[in-house]
Order: structure tokens, then sequence, then C-alpha cells
């Protein structure tokens, strides 16, 4: 049984449940994390998303990660990615409200990517992206980012079973054409990162504090 969040955010068709956490020093800013598709059993629990947030945390963001509609404590039924956008949209306004004028990092694993990369490009408050599992091949309509300018990080495995390593690397050079693009690949690496959990965390809070210290 996976731990109640420690919040409920308000949202379009109720509340997000939520989790958020602090660094131990002094903030940098605050931190967004996607969870992957709800249908799937994704969840703001998810391994993957767990470590992307701690990431953050450990390069100094206040970070929330929360459960997209249907899911958990969550109210509203899921709808595929209009209804991940708008809760992403709600996510995102809740931090801007709490925490006003602080700049936000935006991660999204997998369905988290699609919905939350779509959603951050285009919001002001959003100052840099990062896609973890980017599943080019679940959905092919990932061409919305080669209008991102905003500096942006892809993660991935190279046996990544939604998002062959070739599309990514095409889609990421379409991207890092222009803006300030990143790409760390892990070898024998699958979707899930399963035995790179620790090291995805390391690359994430090494990318996001590099990133604060050019800002």
């Amino acid at each position: 049984m996976y731990p109640k969040g420690n919040l409920f955010i308000p949202a379009s068709h109720g509340q997000l449940e939520a989790i958020l956490k602090e660094p131990a020093g002094e903030a940098k800013g605050v931190g967004l994390v996607c969870h992957p598709h709800p249908l799937g059993g994704g969840t703001m629990h998810n391994k993957v998303v767990f470590r992307a947030a701690a990431g953050l945390i450990d390069a100094g963001l206040i970070t929330l990660r929360f459960n997209f509609r249907g899911v958990g404590a969550s109210t509203g039924e899921h709808n595929e990615i209009e209804g991940g956008m708008e809760d992403v949209r709600d996510a995102l306004g809740y931090l801007a409200e709490t925490y006003p004028g602080q700049p936000i990092t935006l991660a999204g694993f997998s369905f988290g990517a699609r919905t939350g990369m779509a959603v951050g490009m285009n919001d002001d408050r959003v100052v840099r992206l990062i896609s973890i599992g980017t599943p080019v091949d679940k959905y092919g309509d990932f061409d919305f980012l080669t209008q991102v300018r905003k500096p942006m990080l892809f993660v991935h495995g190279d046996r990544d079973e939604f998002g062959a390593i070739e599309n990514l690397r095409a889609l990421f050079d379409r991207v890092a054409a222009n803006t300030d693009a990143a790409l760390v690949v892990f070898e024998n690496c699958g979707h899930f990162f399963d035995d790179d959990l620790n090291e995805l965390r390391d690359v994430i809070r090494d990318w996001t504090e590099r990133q604060i210290l050019q800002s």
C-alpha cells in the first residue's frame, strides 16, 4: 500500500493528490514531476518518478509530484493526453501561486513526458524541461518539441520498449538545432531504468545544478 500524499491541490475536476518535499538547504526554485500512464499502473510513487524528484530536490528545488486524475486519491477519470495536460496545468498553477516568481523545472516520465512537455514548453513560468523515457514510438506526435526554446534534457535507455533509440536521437537532433538541449543515454537499459535508478537521479541533479548556475 502506497503512502498517502501530504497535500491536495485544486483541480478542474476536484483535487489532485500530491507530495511536496523541500531541499535541506536554501531553495533555488521549484520542480514538478509527472508520472507515467495511469492505465499502465503509473502513479507518483513510480520508482523513476521518485528518483527524478529526488534529483531535483538534491539540486535545491522544492519539488511536487502528483497523481493524475483517477489515480490514488485524485478525483476525476482518466482522459488520456487532454486530461493529463489539464492536470499538469493545475499542478503548475498551484506551484506558481504558492511560490510566486520562483522558476519551475518540469520533468516527466513516459506519459508524463508527453503531457508535461506539451504544457511546460509554452508556460513562461517553466524555465527548463526534462523528458525521461520519451515514448516516441507510442505517441507519434512529438514534433511539437521542435518548437521548444528552453533548456531541455532527454534521458533515455538504449533498449527502451516505447521509444527506439534511433528515433529518439532523430527527435533530439531536431530539438537541439533550436535550443540548448542535452541527451543522456543509458546502455543496456529499458524504459523503466531498472538497474540505473541511482544514476538517473544523479544525471538529473547534475544537469539541473548546471542550469541553475547558468541562469
